[in-house]
């Protein structure tokens, strides 16, 4: 599997990780993602999964790079540690490699935030900061208050169909040492992507290559400078399938197919209000009431 250096700290990290939001299938198929080379994986404490990937690390810790998530609501300096503390206790180490804020919270000022996050740094319980779902000037900001310690990562939705960040974020990230971890690399399922895909060129490259749709999804996301991608795969089968999205590159060629070919969207600053302001069980609702439409409609939806 290849390895891209994260930020500019002169460490690599495997390419391709293993996410687990909305993870439900055990720590096998994580163990086994791990045993395949993908020994990076990437959690939350408001995901529920730090304990599955303690089980699924255990005996190989040192060879894992570990990355984990503060709720906003836990920015003020006090609830921060304690939050970090309690991650420490379910993932079962004593240093966090890459901690991410998970999203802005303009509620808190970032620098009571990132003088907290500093200070984690100093006494060794986090290795690395990153952010997530910060925008160009929401990452300025963060920068300027931690300081010291450079922002290493920042972690953002990014696939074949939505390519929001490629507007000014991604650009900005590849000009200033800022590793982007990519999650949702495969939206939310293929059957998305091929609403998108009207030619069929996912599923034509993938025979033509000899690889699966998936991987061919992956590849394209992995291609970019600087940026390392998270799938989620809820069975061994599906793990070690995005597991083989490493290790090769599309010719320019076929990049250039998928880049003309593809329906994808960039969402503007209103797409992305809506998004945030929409209840959780309304957006699954709508989610699965799209997938009753014809597929024109589906495209624009999703």
């Amino acid at each position: 599997m290849f390895r891209k250096e994260l930020g500019a700290t002169g460490v690599a990290i495997p390419e391709l990780g293993l996410g687990t939001w909305n993870y439900h299938a055990g720590s096998e198929p994580l163990r086994r993602g791990l045993e395949a080379g993908a020994l990076f994986i990437d959690t939350a404490e408001s995901y529920g999964t730090e304990g599955v990937v303690r089980a699924a690390v255990a005996g190989m810790r040192d060879q894992v790079f570990i990355a984990t998530k503060v709720s906003p609501a836990h920015f003020h300096g006090r609830d921060l540690e304690r939050s970090v503390d309690g991650s420490l206790k379910r993932l079962g180490v004593d240093r966090i490699d890459l901690l991410q804020l998970h999203e802005p919270n303009p509620a808190i000022p970032i620098s009571e935030t990132m003088g907290a996050v500093s200070l984690l740094v100093d006494r060794g319980k986090v290795r690395f900061v990153g952010v997530s779902n910060f925008p160009v000037a929401g990452l300025r900001e963060a920068q300027s208050a931690l300081g010291k310690y450079p922002i290493v990562s920042n972690q953002v939705r990014y696939n074949l169909i939505d390519r929001t960040i490629e507007h000014e974020l991604l650009g900005y990230c590849q000009a200033h040492g800022v590793t982007v971890i990519a999650y949702c690399p495969l939206a939310r399922g293929l059957d998305r992507i091929r609403d998108c895909d009207p030619s069929g060129v996912v599923d034509g490259l993938a025979r033509a290559l000899g690889k699966s749709p998936a991987q061919i999804v992956l590849n394209w996301c992995l291609s970019k400078d600087g940026v390392v991608a998270i799938p989620k795969g809820n069975s061994q089968e599906h793990v070690l399938d995005n597991c083989g999205a490493s290790g090769w590159r599309l010719g320019a060629d076929h990049a250039r197919l998928l880049d003309t070919r593809i329906r994808y969207r960039r969402r503007n600053a209103l797409d992305t209000l809506v998004r945030r302001a929409t209840p959780r069980w309304l957006g699954k609702f709508a989610v699965r009431t799209a997938g009753y439409l014809p597929r024109g409609l589906r495209r624009r939806i999703r």
